[in-house]
């Protein structure tokens, strides 16, 4: 196997924040439904944006399990988001998975969207699941072999993208905590994009804003 094809499962064996970096370019399906990750965000119970900074409780359970779960909660009583569960069970830890780049399934996407731009189909945490089919009834289910597929990036496509670094968005807590990933010069990624996401390439694998 070779290391692109083994670097979703390597990467659940990382420290989150190293976790979120090498799971971008790594590709999420759900039944007719794929992307590319193309932004994430590391969340870990030492710091205050995570739920599991309050412990362990009915909804935080699935943090503190083995790598490679998926933990599904709702944001604001409207949207499902999708987290990778990493770091040893006993340690509340995951991936927020913010925005793919479409792979297949986007006649799918655009029904449960409502949009027909490329670019507005899975450019949010939000619009991701609504146009994966992804819901609650997700939770906690494995994403090595479960509904909601962790996957090896497409082939063809670079071992390691060029990444653009910088502080996590719609939190009001930690937020000066660089645990923002993106691809460079990618259109898919979530507003409002990081400084430099479109600017020049290739000078170093992480840039950090």
């Amino acid at each position: 196997m070779t290391v692109a094809a083994d670097r979703h499962r390597r990467a659940l064996e990382l420290p989150v924040v190293e976790a979120a970096a090498a799971l971008v370019g790594c590709t999420i399906t759900h039944g007719a439904c794929s992307g590319v990750i193309v932004e994430t965000e590391a969340y870990h119970e030492s710091e205050p944006a995570c739920h599991a900074f309050a412990g362990l409780t009915p909804r935080t359970w699935p943090l503190f399990e083995a790598p490679g779960l998926a933990y599904v909660y709702r944001s604001y009583g409207i949207h499902a988001l999708l987290n990778v569960v990493v770091e040893p069970a006993g340690v509340g830890a995951a991936v927020l998975i913010r925005a793919l780049e479409p792979l297949a399934g986007i006649h799918h996407m655009i029904e449960r969207r409502g949009r027909t731009t490329p670019t507005d189909l899975c450019s949010g945490p939000g619009k991701l699941t609504q146009a994966l089919g992804i819901g609650l009834e997700r939770n906690a289910t494995p994403l090595l072999g479960g509904p909601v597929e962790l996957g090896p990036p497409p082939a063809g496509a670079d071992a390691q993208p060029v990444l653009v670094a910088g502080p996590r968005i719609g939190i009001t807590r930690a937020v000066e905590l660089p645990w923002r990933f993106c691809a460079a010069g990618n259109r898919h990624v979530s507003r409002p994009w990081p400084p430099g996401l479109l600017g020049p390439r290739g000078r170093r694998r992480v840039r950090e804003e």
